[in-house]
Order: structure tokens, then sequence, then C-alpha cells
């Protein structure tokens, strides 16, 4: 009932996670340059309260 999978070493770990990483850096990359950058929520959530608390200040100061 052993399943045959191979033995890897440390040093195949850790090489399999960097080719991953490494691939999926690049697949970021070519998106990004293909015009399909999504800029993250929270950034898009800060913006907005920056907007809404300056309109805020302006509307309490005036």
């Amino acid at each position: 009932m052993s399943e045959s999978t191979p033995d890897l070493s440390p040093h195949d770990v850790k090489s399999n996670y960097m080719r991953r990483r490494r691939d999926k850096i690049v697949a970021e990359i070519q998106a990004n340059r293909r015009g399909e950058y999504v800029v993250p929520t929270w950034v898009l959530t800060a913006a907005l309260l920056a907007i809404v608390l300056g309109l805020a200040a302006l509307l309490y100061f005036t």
C-alpha cells in the first residue's frame, strides 16, 4: 500500500519551489505588460477613505 513517490532531497524541494516562484513572477510580469494589471483592493479602499476624509475635513473646517 505504499505509493511510488520519488524521494526528494531538500535541494530538489528548494529548487522546485524556486522554479515555481520564478515562473509565477514571470507570468505576473507578462500579464502586467499586456495591461492586465489590477490594483489591489486595499489600495482602492485607502484611496476612497482618503478622499472621503478629505472632503469631510474640508466641510468641517470651512
